[in-house]
């Protein structure tokens, strides 16, 4: 199976969690597309999951996941979202992004830095057939950065009934209760619906 990323803290993720459920997954470039990027230009997570899944899938004759993540802000009516990679202008500047959510938030009380992630895991074979999985995990964002672990918001964002930020409290909690985790569980349960 192949995973349709560039964003190599997102493969090791998708790498730690599938490998429970016994499949082996290969990076773009191991399956000999290298820099390949797919326009991220949909609406929804959904629709931008979907697309980078069905368009490596078609390409290389072979199983493709992708998934569309963001962090959903309430008292930013959403934001950054779908936009997450991109929040401060630059795509991908993990750094930029929380500066500027941080900044955003700056004189927001606790009790309305409510927040969550989401994740939208699309699996797709070369004939077309679809599964789609949704994850979500509600939290809210501390008033700074917090720990040395993870990738994009990881050091802002509180899980819900957690006093750690997903950065402090490491990779092993993240991948039992983060968004990803989540909707891959959703996605197994799918896949065994399926058999």
């Amino acid at each position: 199976m192949i995973a349709a990323t560039q964003n190599k803290g997102k493969l090791k993720e998708l790498r730690q969690i599938t490998e429970k459920y016994g499949q082996q997954l290969i990076s773009m470039a191991e399956a000999g597309l290298g820099d390949l990027e797919v326009v991220e230009d949909g609406e929804t997570f959904a629709e931008n999951s979907y697309k980078k899944a069905h368009t490596v899938a078609v390409l290389t004759g072979k199983p493709c996941i992708a998934d569309d993540s963001g962090l959903c802000v309430d008292f930013l009516d959403g934001a950054p979202g779908i936009h997450s990679a991109r929040y401060s202008g630059e795509h991908g500047n993990d750094a930029a992004n929380r500066k500027k959510l941080l900044e955003d938030l700056k004189d927001v009380p606790e009790e309305e830095r409510t927040a969550h992630f989401t994740c939208c895991i699309t699996l797709c074979w070369p004939n077309g057939k679809t599964l789609v999985a949704e994850g979500i995990c509600p939290g809210h964002i501390a008033f700074e950065e917090r720990g040395e672990g993870g990738f994009g918001y990881d050091k802002v964002f509180m899980p819900e009934g957690h006093e750690q930020s997903f950065a402090e409290l490491g990779v092993e909690v993240k991948n039992e209760i983060g968004h990803r985790a989540r909707a891959l569980a959703r996605l197994e349960k799918l896949l065994d619906e399926e058999i």
